[in-house]
């Protein structure tokens, strides 16, 4: 009976870890939308891995972030649409001319494609890439004293800008960071903000701009009321540092000050929240590449993939130096296929065909990915996998042009920015 016992419960362990063995995920080929964007890639000849922008997703997204900013300024985001062009169709449709900017760069492309558009640093530059900056700065007409408000985050770098100023003879219009809880620098406390004033102050070549408080942590999990308790943190602390700076400067010139707020995540939390920030800032989640998925986002839809070619296909699972024969796809499915892309190892999940994944055993590839599949995905040699970009903004500066894409067509390129200047 012992014995018995002993087999029917192996038995019983065995049948129940099979049925605990993954299901099978593939489903087939392309759905409609990506089949459409294959076919639109193949069209062009693009036999490589190109990056795709949706337009009339990106429409979608811009006219739900415009609805819902109001009335508010809208402030593009450029670290997060690298590329000219995009930047340019970003600001037409949203009917801004506001930009934010992160790369030096990037701020000398800008001012030479856009001449007309109002730059804000998102980051404190070290002194001397802003020196670079007019180095670089092609003649034109962009003013950088009226058109760039450079970020400041201590003392110490607002010394630095102070030397700056004075060695190139011209007038800065300064940014302050101040921390809202996100606790990545930025001035403190009020006081702390009142002692930087008085310095901008006592120097005629500075001119105090304004005010950003980046605030993306407050996207928390609603459980336990979490977002809502923080959210008014942010709240009280931006309007603290404000009112410092209304009791220092007796309240005149608010209206010309540019009080920043937000990001892709919590654009939408500021909704009827009055008196504060005057502009939000939105990049990433016009595009919404996977990491934004989350629920502040619901009502933007994905525009960024990746389109990349199958170089060769192989019917099931061989590892270098490891042979388990059957064993991968007797217990998992999704390992019955076997498909080697053109490039990878980018920031990015597969999305389509469904079912695609890498092997944590054989590892990833710059050169040539290889996914695995189950016997449902519809993949030959020379079709195109789709992958989604986990965020947009180091991606699109892997691929050359950008293929824009509306209604299956591809109707234009776009140069991403530059990396050196």
């Amino acid at each position: 009976m012992k014995r018995r016992s002993f087999l029917l419960a192996a038995i019983g362990v065995a049948a129940g870890a099979w049925w605990l063995r993954p299901a099978d995920r593939g489903r087939g080929g392309h759905d409609g939308y990506f089949a459409g964007l294959s076919e639109a890639l193949k069209r062009e000849g693009l036999a490589r891995p190109t990056l795709v922008v949706d337009l009339d997703r990106l429409d979608a997204n811009i006219a739900a972030t415009t609805r819902a900013m109001k009335p508010r300024e809208f402030r593009v985001v450029a670290k997060s649409l690298p590329a000219a062009a995009l930047l340019d169709y970003v600001m037409q449709r949203a009917g801004t001319r506001r930009l934010m900017v992160f790369h030096q760069p990037f701020l000398n492309a800008v001012a030479a494609a856009h001449p007309g558009t109002d730059l804000l640093l998102g980051k404190p530059m070290p002194a001397a890439a802003a020196h670079r900056f007019y180095e670089h700065l092609q003649p034109g007409d962009f003013d950088p004293t009226r058109q760039v408000q450079w970020l400041i985050d201590s003392p110490e770098r607002l010394r630095q800008y102070r030397e700056l100023a004075e060695a190139l003879d011209t007038k800065l219009t300064i940014n302050v960071e101040i921390d809202v809880g996100l606790r990545r620098g930025g001035m403190k406390q009020p006081a702390d903000l009142v002692r930087l004033l008085a310095v901008i102050d006592q120097d005629p070549r500075l001119r105090f701009g304004g005010l950003m408080g980046y605030d993306a942590h407050a996207a928390l999990p609603e459980t336990l009321n979490l977002r809502a308790r923080e959210f008014e943190q942010v709240e009280a602390r931006y309007r603290g540092f404000l009112q410092a700076w209304r009791e220092h400067a007796g309240g005149r010139g608010e209206e010309e000050l540019v009080l920043n707020a937000a990001g892709s995540p919590t654009y939408r939390m500021w909704d009827g929240i009055d008196g504060l920030a005057n502009e939000l800032a939105v990049g990433s989640g016009l595009v919404k590449p996977l990491d934004f998925d989350i629920d502040t986002l619901t009502e933007h839809v994905p525009a960024l993939f990746i389109g990349s070619p199958v170089l060769k296909v192989e019917e099931g699972l061989e590892l270098p130096a490891i042979d388990l024969g059957p064993l991968h796809q007797l217990w998992d499915p999704n390992r019955a296929r076997t498909f080697f892309v053109y490039g990878g190892y980018w920031k990015a999940e597969p999305v389509s065909p469904r079912g695609l994944a890498t092997h944590p055993v054989y590892g990833r590839s710059t050169n040539q990915e290889m996914l695995n599949g189950s016997r449902q995905v519809e993949l030959a040699v020379d079709d195109t996998v789709f992958f989604r970009p986990t965020q947009s903004e180091f991606v699109m500066l892997q691929f050359g042009p950008i293929a824009a894409v509306r209604a299956g067509r591809v109707v234009d390129f776009w140069e991403p920015l530059p990396q050196i200047a």
